[in-house]
């Protein structure tokens, strides 16, 4: 596989609860992070004081985080909607030359800052809020 350009890796989000996804606007990095917890059974009889693991169980979780520039867009209002409203929509992480993650996502956090001589910017996080579907490109 060839190397793969950092601006392909994109955030999109439902923008009507209707399956109408934009890539979220100014994004200059973003970062996806899987995770799975691991639940130990390890006994007096695991074989050779080796750590054992159930497989199967354990808590499943995606997070987003990304920062960019403050653009004002309709995506931003989006973002800003999910949040103060508590929401959960759909969001789609699309990862160049491996698939597209969607499931529904909570915004964990938004920031604004900006200088006297510079761009208005503005960090996200996201949590995943449900069960992911992975579609392979």
């Amino acid at each position: 596989m060839a190397a793969q350009n950092g601006k392909d890796l994109l955030v999109k989000i439902d923008m009507n609860g209707a399956g109408l996804f934009e890539t979220v606007a100014g994004l200059r990095t973003t970062n996806v992070s899987f995770n799975a917890e691991s639940v130990d059974i390890t006994s007096y009889e695991s074989q050779g004081g080796w750590r054992e693991l159930l497989g199967g169980a354990g808590v499943k979780s995606c997070a987003i985080s990304g920062s960019g520039v403050f653009r004002d867009a309709g995506t931003d209002e989006r973002v800003r909607e999910i949040f103060f409203d508590g929401q959960t929509p759909d969001f789609q992480i699309v990862i160049p030359d491996f698939g597209i993650v969607q499931g529904a996502f909570q915004v964990t956090g938004i920031s604004y800052a900006g200088s006297h001589n510079g761009e208005a910017t503005y960090d996200l996080s996201l949590a995943s809020a449900g069960q992911l579907a992975f579609t392979t490109l």
